[in-house]
């Protein structure tokens, strides 16, 4: 197959704090440095793209040296953590923006679904709309026309068809830009995480007709999204972005597996150290708390169908009877979702020494979101050893959960696969 997509050493840089380029003087130097046939002196400095650091820098590196290639008929997941650079790099593929180095070349229409309500006006009807967007894309009045029935059909907006899309939900308007970039024949659609927007009905549907396009039409699809189960399903290749950097390109189960297996060991992550800190007192002090999965690999991102093992190592000083470590697992927002004791193997007695206590939060109970794990110690009913404590961060993403046989975001806390009987009643 032929190579409908090359990126080529594509980096985007931005000022951070400013709207544009930056000030009067760095445009001026540029222009100097420009018509003396030099280099734009600000593509050597800016820093990395991690969005929790504390800026040093006055100019920062969405993506730096993106390099790779994309097939006619493939379709290519783009995954990452948030502020990974996965958007800015579909923005550039999309032509929305301009890269501030390298090449980005191309074969073909492309569509995009970037976010909410893209390249739609809200004052214009839904049909206007989609002649709009067919216009913008280079089609015909007549090609546009044929496709119409189907593109309304599949977006489920007959009602709303000739309302002003401005008192679309943001559902419906997600639907239809869907419906309007697929069905408008490009050689290259690129759909961002918007798709999480929809209900699960429309959600497979749209994985659907992503996979007729590349298998049945030989279209090409560049789909992000945090859910690694959609990704795993519809995505024959995958690259891994981090802080703007392309950290791995393969075949999708391995970038899945690379992403989900990154080491993390900073502070509030996957490993917290706390030998420096003064966390105990004479008779026990914590010493390190991690996450790992269930061959010991430190990790903050698992599936919904992975067990999390929780490792909490700490010192005795002197032989301590009655104590126990409490873990409380909470959302962002600070709602509890379950606490667990230590109790039962730690009243009886623990002696001087290091220990380490594990335990395993099963498979299929928590939800898509990012979960706090505090912790704290002491015995109950006669002193606070450890005040409790945030330690460690953990982030699901989807998977067959909810007993359904399809990806799908439940709402609640958690979301526990239950097993459901039916039985036959004469």
């Amino acid at each position: 197959m032929s190579v409908i997509l090359k990126a080529e050493n594509i980096s985007k840089q931005y000022r951070l704090g400013t709207v544009g380029t930056g000030t009067l003087s760095h445009d001026l130097n540029r222009w100097w440095h420009m018509i003396r046939g030099k280099e734009d002196p600000y593509l050597q400095v800016g820093g990395v793209n991690d969005r929790s650091a504390v800026a040093t820098e006055d100019y920062v590196w969405a993506l730096r040296d993106i390099n790779f290639e994309v097939k006619q008929g493939e379709v290519l997941g783009i995954i990452g953590k948030n502020g990974a650079g996965k958007s800015t790099l579909l923005k550039l593929l999309s032509r929305v923006t301009a890269p501030t180095t390298g090449t980005i070349k191309t074969k073909g229409r492309i569509a995009s679904l970037l976010e909410i309500g893209t390249g739609f006006h809200p004052e214009l009807t839904g049909r206007e709309n989609i002649f709009m967007n067919g216009a913008v894309l280079g089609m015909k009045r007549a090609e546009i026309k044929a496709k119409l029935e189907e593109i309304i059909a599949f977006s489920g907006c007959e009602m709303y068809i000739d309302t002003p899309v401005k008192r679309y939900s943001s559902g419906m308007t997600v639907r239809l830009g869907f419906a309007v970039a697929a069905h408008l024949e490009p050689e290259i659609l690129v759909v961002d995480e918007v798709l999480a927007v929809g209900d699960a009905e429309f959600q497979k549907k749209a994985i659907g007709k992503m996979q007729d396009l590349s298998m049945g039409e030989g279209r090409t699809v560049l789909f992000v999204s945090h859910n690694m189960g959609s990704v795993r399903s519809l995505c024959t290749r995958g690259i891994v972005l981090n802080n703007g950097e392309l950290f791995f390109e393969g075949e999708s189960s391995n970038a899945i597996d690379f992403y989900l297996n990154q080491d993390s060991t900073e502070v509030g992550s996957g490993r917290m150290n706390f030998t420096k800190e003064n966390l105990g007192n004479k008779e026990l002090k914590l010493l390190e708390a991690s996450i790992t999965d269930k061959i010991g690999r430190v990790r903050t991102t698992f599936s919904q169908s992975e067990g999390i093992r929780v490792h909490i190592k700490f010192e005795v000083f002197k032989s301590i009877i009655g104590m126990r470590f409490n873990l409380k697992v909470k959302t962002t927002s600070g709602e509890d979702v379950f606490v667990t004791s230590s109790h039962f193997v730690t009243k009886g007695g623990v002696e001087k020494g290091v220990h380490e206590l594990q335990l395993e939060i099963p498979a299929f109970l928590l939800n898509m979101k990012r979960y706090v794990f505090s912790l704290n110690a002491g015995i109950p009913g006669h002193k606070i050893i450890i005040e409790p404590i945030d330690t460690l961060f953990v982030d699901i993403v989807g998977e067959n959960a909810g007993g359904s046989d399809f990806v799908e975001k439940w709402p609640g806390i958690v979301s526990p696969k239950i097993k459901w009987i039916l039985n036959e009643k004469n």
